[in-house]
């Protein structure tokens, strides 16, 4: 037993939107996630007809796995999982178009550089034990006013 929650517990959305099964495990510089590739699980609604997951997902794999870091370390502080943003990323690559149904899938997120908003993560997702995707990605942590701004653009702040 790993000692921590679902990785939905530490998202700030639900389902059919979170991708996460697992949280492996999480420390002041990463988290590691894990999630398998089959029609029963949380990527069926996003499985291609043959029941794999186009690889394309892996960027937000990553990113979620981002967010579980977060919301960990905001639950040990004793606050709510709070929105962020994925700005973008840097050498993304993928050596598959899918993985298999049956995969199972391991995401790992290691920061690199964060400041009071913004952070880059080095990431990584791993099939059966062989590194199959990788990248930088940065995010950027809102404020409140700024999420209320961005939701309702046309409305007063």
């Amino acid at each position: 037993m790993s000692g921590y929650q679902a990785a939905e517990y530490y998202l700030p959305h639900a389902a059919p939107m979170v991708l996460l099964e697992r949280v492996v495990s999480v420390d002041e510089e990463g988290a590691c996630c894990a999630v398998s590739v089959c029609s029963r699980g949380v990527l069926a609604p996003f499985l291609d007809a043959q029941g794999a997951l186009p690889a394309w997902y892996a960027v937000e794999l990553m990113a979620q796995t981002i967010g579980v870091w977060s919301g960990w370390h905001g639950r040990q502080s004793g606050r709510s999982p709070a929105l962020g943003m994925l700005l973008g990323g840097r050498a993304i690559h993928c050596e598959q178009p899918a993985f298999a149904a049956g995969s199972e899938l391991v995401v790992s997120a290691r920061l690199l550089f964060q400041d009071e908003k913004l952070a880059c993560f080095e990431c990584a997702l791993t099939l059966n034990g062989r590194q199959v995707a990788h990248g930088r990605l940065n995010t950027y942590q809102p404020d409140q006013q700024e999420i209320t701004q961005l939701t309702n653009p046309g409305g007063n702040a």
